[in-house]
């Protein structure tokens, strides 16, 4: 059974990308950003990138389990001669689900980048626009196409996903506002440095992977249903601090759930590593109403030990 700070570091593989941020002034997606974010939206996760460096731990984490597509994001970026170290204030990515084309995901880097100096840099490259309505669509390396939002908000990814996501701007599909659940737990949590929201599906697998065997019985199968969504932020300005709300239905299926884990943990720490002790030691569950609260917190050095143990790097790829 996995801790559930570990697992919820694999979110959707994703979590991982959240802790990259150590900056406390975080910027909630501006307008053009959040114009772009379809209602079907499946998780979104948006990552400060000012102070990328200022966290030994940070950096440290980014080195060790920097997902594939965090790299083909960065490495595209890059091409067209925007570094994001320097260029970019915050990346946000989304994965949405399509009609016909599953699941599909856009970046959206907003910076201090300028648009006439990368089409510039396009022209030279000799790189050609193709329009959708009034949008221009550039090539970018690894099969990404990208489109500027704004003179510095650019959107990029696959063809597919760019369409659609320019599609809901436009107003033929409807925009993320309309999405209740995701636009209310998007409130909550956008000031912070590093924030995700994730989905009914996607906390309802969160959680089954986090419960691990006690997830066979009888009580989560039956409260599973009544788990709306779910929103995390984290951060490391002192040390390392993750929280997680899981919003259901009612306080019952929060109290049922909070005891669940709680359970779960109890039984994972009997076979787990010293490492691992100390992050389930320095882990809370608590319901509040028809929200269940996890709290992970921890100094650098305690992370950095979770980082080397078998349990983190089976959870973490």
């Amino acid at each position: 059974m996995k801790t559930v700070k570990a697992c919820l570091v694999s979110v959707a593989g994703c979590v991982i990308l959240g802790a990259l941020c150590v900056s406390a002034n975080a910027m909630p997606l501006n307008s053009s950003a959040r114009a772009v974010v379809p209602a079907d939206l499946q998780q979104l996760i948006s990552v400060d990138y000012r102070a990328l460096k200022d966290s030994s731990t940070a950096m440290k984490l980014k080195e060790q389990v920097l997902p594939e597509n965090l790299k083909q994001f960065e490495s595209a970026l890059k091409s067209i001669g925007i570094d994001p170290d320097k260029d970019v204030d915050s990346l946000s990515f989304a994965s949405f689900r399509t009609p016909k084309q599953g699941v599909k995901a856009v970046g959206v880097a907003a910076g201090s980048f300028s648009m006439k100096a990368v089409l510039k840099k396009m022209t030279a490259q000799k790189i050609k626009p193709r329009k959708y309505r009034t949008s221009n669509l550039y090539d970018m390396d690894g099969g990404m196409v990208m489109s500027f939002l704004d003179e510095s908000t650019l959107l990029f990814g696959d063809l597919t996903a760019v369409k659609f996501a320019l599609d809901t701007r436009d107003g033929e599909i409807l925009n993320v506002d309309t999405n209740a659940t995701m636009a209310d737990m998007m409130s909550e949590v956008d000031s912070s440095p590093v924030w995700s929201i994730l989905d009914q599906l996607g906390t309802q697998n969160v959680m089954r992977a986090a419960l691990g065997d006690a997830a066979k019985i009888a009580d989560y199968d039956t409260i599973k249903k009544r788990l709306l969504g779910s929103r995390y932020t984290m951060n490391f300005t002192s040390g390392v601090n993750f929280d997680l709300t899981v919003v259901s239905s009612d306080s019952v299926s929060a109290a049922t759930l909070s005891s669940l884990v709680k359970a779960g943990l109890l039984y994972k720490k009997m076979s787990a590593s010293a490492a691992e002790k100390v992050a389930m030691d320095n882990t809370s569950v608590d319901s509040d109403g028809s929200n269940v609260q996890f709290h992970f917190k921890s100094n650098d050095q305690q992370f950095q030990s979770l980082m080397h143990s078998e349990l983190f790097a089976a959870v973490s790829h």
